[in-house]
């Protein structure tokens, strides 16, 4: 009987494994690790510290600047102080829900609502601060402060359900990111968002060397306030562009400045408009800096 003739055994192709790529260089500024270790946890508090140092800092001059507030009866610096506050406490509690992203990934979706409403109280005091003095000494106090907080209430409203269309509608990731460089849908998003806000402080920063100058306050602390907020925008803005071509070194840009947004609008805000005011001092030199403010175009017939 003549043997069948051997037949070698067939095996499946052996996929080709690549290995894993290393993260880009400062992905972890602006996104939650797949990992958690050591290096996770000291970059968490880091990025915690700032707004735990500030609110505590609010804590222990809680007191007097109620009393401040009180006797002043100023509408508009209670508002802000009241928003500072608010600012204060959502930006901790983003900075803490991320460290449980970080742990667990399944929490993405309500870090990605917390982040939501966080942006949207910072966007309402970037936008509320450059209208309310836009206005000048028109209207008072209250007609002021209620036009201002309508207005910016409806640009960060827009601005929050565009930023949830974006997430939740078309699944791109505006918070968190892994390795997503070149995707234009997201970074060209941020682009113009930092582009318009730039824009905008680039034209306050003008308005000195023209007619309209005496619209704005003539306090060299509101100018250094604007031109913070342009470098920090500008830098996001060029870090997004960065990303939007595909170049990894856009993570360190976009996150530094995504840091640094965080962790000093709410002491720059404090000290540009509150610090003065609601410092110690004698009661006759705070009616005296008071009336300076006033004349200055802070917040014209407020006290009407």
């Amino acid at each position: 009987m003549a043997e069948s003739p051997y037949v070698a055994p067939s095996f499946p192709p052996v996929p080709d494994v690549k290995p894993p790529r290393d993260p880009p260089m400062c992905l972890r500024m602006i996104s939650p690790p797949e990992s958690y270790g050591f290096g996770e946890l000291v970059y968490n508090l880091v990025l915690a510290l700032p707004a735990l140092l500030f609110l505590l800092f609010l804590l222990t001059r809680l007191r007097s600047s109620v009393r401040k507030l009180t006797q002043s009866r100023s509408h508009i610096m209670a508002t802000y102080y009241s928003f500072l506050w608010v600012i204060c406490v959502l930006n901790l509690c983003w900075c803490l829900l991320e460290m449980q992203q970080a742990r667990n990934h399944d929490k993405e979706t309500a870090w990605n609502i917390m982040s939501l409403i966080t942006r949207f109280g910072l966007v309402l005091l970037e936008v509320s601060v450059v209208v309310f003095l836009s206005q000048g000494y028109l209207i008072s106090g209250w007609d002021a402060l209620l036009r201002t907080l309508l207005f910016s209430g409806i640009f960060a409203t827009a601005d929050a359900l565009v930023k949830a269309v974006y997430i939740f509608g078309f699944g791109i990731p505006l918070f968190t990111s892994q390795d997503d460089a070149g995707d234009w849908n997201k970074w060209g998003f941020w682009f113009l968002q930092n582009l318009l806000f730039a824009t905008v402080y680039v034209v306050i920063l003008t308005l000195p060397y023209t007619r309209w100058r005496d619209r704005l306050p003539a306090r060299p602390s509101f100018y250094r306030y604007v031109m913070i907020l342009f470098v920090l925008n500008g830098l996001e803005g060029f870090g997004s562009l960065l990303l939007g071509f595909g170049a990894s070194f856009g993570y360190c840009v976009y996150g530094f400045a995504g840091f640094a947004y965080y962790a000093l609008y709410p002491p720059l805000l404090y000290t540009t408009f509150l610090a003065d005011f609601l410092g110690e001092q004698e009661m006759q030199m705070e009616d005296a800096y008071y009336s300076e403010m006033k004349d200055a175009g802070y917040f014209d017939g407020d006290w009407e």
